[in-house]
């Protein structure tokens, strides 16, 4: 798949938080395609192609999936919940992104299959720093089946 933009579906509220991811994907400049919604019920939305995201191009299918936990409309825990029981979506990785340390918050995140968990410095070089390796890890050097 290389050169082939993998689409990101980041779910994240914080408009700051959200444009860092955004910044460092640019920077980046590997082959990948941003989509960003600021709440778990548009991340449902988004993924069934329903509401304002009715039109399939308007909402293509995602690579990977960045999830932040604490989310307006529908708690980030549930949005993992729904989409790794749903064989349409369950082979989508998903990547928590958080300010969570919680074990409590881990041990739920990995018990509903999410297939990473960063938590997001308070320092924002550091933040931009995990942008940039999770780019690399999960963009360019991890292979995903066809």
């Amino acid at each position: 798949m290389k050169g082939e933009p993998i689409i990101v579906l980041l779910v994240e509220d914080d408009e700051a938080h959200a444009e860092i991811v955004r910044r460092n994907f640019e920077d980046s400049r590997m082959a990948n395609i941003l989509r960003h919604v600021s709440d778990g019920q548009a991340a449902l939305d988004y993924l069934h192609q329903r509401n304002e995201f009715s039109d399939p191009s308007q909402a293509p299918r995602p690579g990977i999936i960045l999830l932040d936990l604490r989310l307006p409309k529908v708690d980030g825990l549930e949005v993992l919940k729904c989409i790794k029981t749903d064989p349409l979506f369950s082979s989508i990785p998903v990547v928590i992104l958080t300010t969570s340390k919680a074990e409590m918050d881990m041990v739920k995140a990995y018990t509903l299959h999410a297939n990473s968990y960063l938590v997001k410095p308070v320092d924002f070089t550091q933040f931009t720093k995990l942008m940039e390796t999770f780019g690399y890890y999960w963009l360019a050097w991890n292979k995903f089946p066809r």
